[in-house]
């Protein structure tokens, strides 16, 4: 029978009750070994063992007061001789209780098979009534037995019934396991607390902070790992800073022979004005395109991120938005703050609000805390980008609109996944556009 997906699965059910974090799986590792040895060598040594040890013991007791009772039938006239006798060899305190008849009394409740087999062994040598007082007496049972004129009342010391080693052993076994699961739990939590930090300071540098170097510390394998992990910041770091270096020297390479033209376009006669317009406004362009592709270069940036005031920072954007002849309303709830870098998502929305004011008439943004997630909005009632064409926007130089690069989005990707967020365009209720920003707070 094929299981059908979402269905009983063995396997999910482990995973529901199996720890979810690596010391909790190791320390299980460690442990279900440990408790099915101590438990097997329990059961299969001491507990054959004991059972035996009860028997044997329960059935000496037993066959004493047999004895004793024999004897009493035998010669009832010389009774309190025999009390006597055997209370002396057999260590039993003895009391016969003239007519009285036995009181019916609750199921013993002895730990172990002890009371079993004295209740076994009894039956086997009295062949009369009697019955079992475990808690009458500190240190003694009591046992009872009917005879024709009374009841013979026999206190027994526990220390015969019971085995004194058991216990110990018992609690060697206990202790022996504890102490070897806290020796390992030690262990393992120094070796997982590498890893835990390596997940971190990754987790961390994905998002964009500098946790620095990290601390190698734990098996050689996890050292490793985190000697290769400071090793990759610091490669990333230096790639980083020389990738915008050489970009700017390109820019300002660039720029110079721009602005000669720029000059010489100016020198040209006054027949040339159209021409001259033309290429007045391609040099423009190719000014803005490298401006543009610097910033892009840029998207990572050094930068760090640092504790924001979230709406401080939406409100200053709306503003400006707003001097640039926008209309854009903001709305953030007070107080709302996020690890992020400030200036990096300036720029991401500062790209954003100018992509929907080219489009669109109203505008608005927002941003509210969900859990762990800071979700910014961008909305615009324009015409929107339909689903099929929204994965291509993205791309590079991709653009649809007259006069644009086309690394505006990109640009916008690029800083949010340096955030180690994500960035989603969905269609606004009512038509035009909206533009969701998630980031980890």
């Amino acid at each position: 029978m094929k299981l059908r997906p979402g269905g009983f699965s063995a396997d999910r059910v482990l995973r529901r009750f199996l720890p979810r974090t690596l010391l909790g799986r190791s320390l299980l590792i460690v442990l279900i070994p440990l408790v099915l040895l101590q438990a097997v060598a329990l059961l299969l040594f001491y507990g054959n063992h004991l059972n035996e040890l009860s028997r044997r013991l329960a059935g000496g007791v037993a066959g004493e007061v047999g004895f004793m009772i024999d004897e009493i039938d035998r010669a009832p006239d010389t009774r309190g001789l025999i009390i006597q006798e055997t209370d002396r060899y057999f260590q039993f305190s003895t009391v016969f209780l003239r007519n009285q008849v036995l009181r019916r009394l609750p199921p013993p409740d002895a730990p172990g098979p002890v009371d079993d087999d004295l209740a076994r062994g009894l039956a086997q040598n009295l062949h009369r009534p009697f019955n079992v007082a475990w808690n009458t007496t500190p240190g003694f049972i009591r046992i009872n037995v009917q005879m024709a004129d009374g009841v013979l009342s026999i206190d027994v010391s526990r220390k015969r019934l019971y085995i004194g080693t058991f216990y110990l052993f018992l609690v060697w076994v206990i202790g022996t396991a504890g102490l070897l699961f806290g020796i390992s739990a030690l262990f393992l939590r120094t070796q997982v607390r590498g890893i835990t930090r390596l997940a971190v300071a990754a987790e961390a540098f994905g998002m964009g902070r500098d946790p620095g170097p990290i601390k190698p510390e734990g098996a050689v394998e996890v050292r490793r790992a985190a000697a290769a992990f400071n090793r990759m910041q610091e490669r990333l770091r230096r790639f980083l800073a020389q990738r915008t270096t050489m970009l700017a020297g390109v820019s300002h390479d660039l720029r110079t022979p721009l602005t000669r033209l720029r000059l010489s376009l100016a020198m040209l006669p006054e027949a040339d004005a159209g021409e001259m317009a033309e290429m007045t406004g391609d040099i423009e362009e190719m000014e803005q395109l490298i401006a543009t592709y610097l910033s892009f270069a840029r998207g990572e940036g050094s930068e760090q991120a640092v504790p924001t005031d979230v709406t401080g920072l939406l409100e200053d954007v709306a503003a400006a938005a707003r001097r640039a002849g926008a209309r854009i309303d903001c709305d953030a709830p007070e107080g709302l703050s996020a690890t992020l870098r400030p200036e990096a998502m300036r720029r991401v929305l500062t790209n954003l609000i100018d992509n929907a004011r080219r489009h669109a008439g109203q505008m608005w943004l927002g941003a509210a805390m969900s859990g762990r997630t800071l979700r910014i909005v961008v909305e615009d009632d324009g015409p929107g980008i339909p689903a099929s064409q929204r994965e291509a926007v993205f791309r590079p130089f991709e653009t649809a609109s007259a006069g644009g690069t086309g690394l505006g989005l990109t640009i916008a990707r690029d800083i949010v996944g340096a955030h180690g967020g994500d960035i989603f365009l969905l269609d606004r209720p009512g038509g035009g556009l909206r533009v969701v920003i998630e980031l980890p707070a």
